[in-house]
């Protein structure tokens, strides 16, 4: 674990992108539309390109520590079936006073595809960004256990418990650098950086389905994935329902059954609305952040997502947004360098 370095200039490396095959890759946070970091790197791999160092934070963390330790493929297939039910599943609640769930049904599940690893010893050098909330400031994980580094840059403040490490208080990196350029500045090998903001402001909203192509849109997806999507706002409904029963359970049973019903089901109500209101304020703040990034640390190629194209917590919608970023990075590297072709779609 390391402090943030303070080095100034380009993100570009060596010959900025015209010739060679080492990329330095940058994954931001921005919850559920991470998944399209893994469309990105199907792209790059596809058109031969050697990922040689990955920074990320948060959902790009995530994906960046599972690749970096060779568990994409397991990983893509797991998220690719869950609907919401299942997400619905993996929500721990917990409404301790450091935040609304424990994130350990996530966290068993990575453990069982990358356990022990340590990051010094992945074969691609791994950054991952937390905010320790006591020294207000960044921490960068090098070395250490994988999962730990996971995790520290995850915890959205106020929604997922934060990790205790030493003196600090860890939580999700987006909350002082959603888009970290700087660690893959010591990637000196590199041909070129390619950044991915999956929280990119867009004038107009802008929906998943209009921006997948034609084909991808109507005919890939199953009958079951477009009844899924027809019901899109339906697990936080079922999340919501699950939590107003959860305080039920913890009613006292001396009071009136009406008297508790009606408490319990306003109090549900007012958490969740809560945490709607942090999770969306997060989304703003980290979408300006990135743009700060960005201008000050321009990367070679910049692949952006628009976060309108779904909320946060759609993590049911991980086939759609895996699709969504192997054709926005398609696109890109094919204007940037379009000497190199992509291999076939999966």
């Amino acid at each position: 674990m390391n402090e943030p370095n303070l080095a100034d200039g380009s993100v570009s490396n060596g010959n900025n992108g015209n010739n060679g095959n080492k990329v330095a890759l940058v994954l931001g946070s921005g919850g559920a539309r991470g998944y399209a970091h893994i469309g990105v790197i199907e792209a790059l791999e596809a058109r031969g390109y050697e990922i040689i160092s990955i920074a990320g934070c948060s959902m790009g963390a995530l994906i960046g520590g599972i690749y970096a330790s060779g568990k994409l493929p397991e990983y893509r297939e797991w998220v690719c079936n869950l609907d919401y039910l299942d997400v619905l599943k993996l929500v721990d609640v917990t409404w301790s006073p450091m935040g609304a769930m424990r994130a350990s049904k996530i966290m068993s599940k990575l453990e069982g595809l990358v356990g022990d690893t340590l990051m010094e010893d992945l074969p691609i050098p791994v950054t991952t960004v937390a905010t320790d909330l006591v020294r207000q400031r960044e921490v960068w994980f090098q070395n250490g256990p994988l999962l730990r580094a996971i995790r520290a840059s995850i915890a959205v403040p106020g929604v997922i418990t934060p990790v205790h490490l030493g003196g600090q208080v860890l939580v999700d990196g987006g909350l002082l650098n959603p888009l970290p350029m700087m660690p893959i500045l010591a990637a000196h090998e590199a041909d070129f950086v390619v950044a991915v903001n999956v929280t990119a402001h867009s004038p107009q909203p802008v929906s998943l389905e209009t921006l997948l192509p034609k084909d991808e849109n109507s005919d890939s997806r199953t009958t079951r994935e477009r009844d899924r999507d027809a019901n899109i706002g339906g697990w936080m409904d079922e999340v919501r329902a699950t939590t107003r029963r959860l305080w039920s359970e913890l009613g006292s049973r001396n009071e009136e059954e009406g008297e508790v019903d009606e408490t319990l089901d306003l109090r549900g109500k007012r958490e969740w609305g809560k945490l709607d209101m942090i999770l969306e304020s997060f989304d703003i703040t980290q979408a300006a952040l990135a743009k700060y990034k960005i201008a000050g640390y321009p990367p070679d190629i910049l692949i952006e997502v628009p976060k309108t194209v779904c909320s946060t917590y759609e993590f049911h919608r991980a086939r759609d947004l895996i699709r969504l970023g192997r054709h926005l990075a398609d696109d890109a590297l094919a204007r940037r360098m379009p000497d190199t072709a992509s291999d076939a779609q999966a």
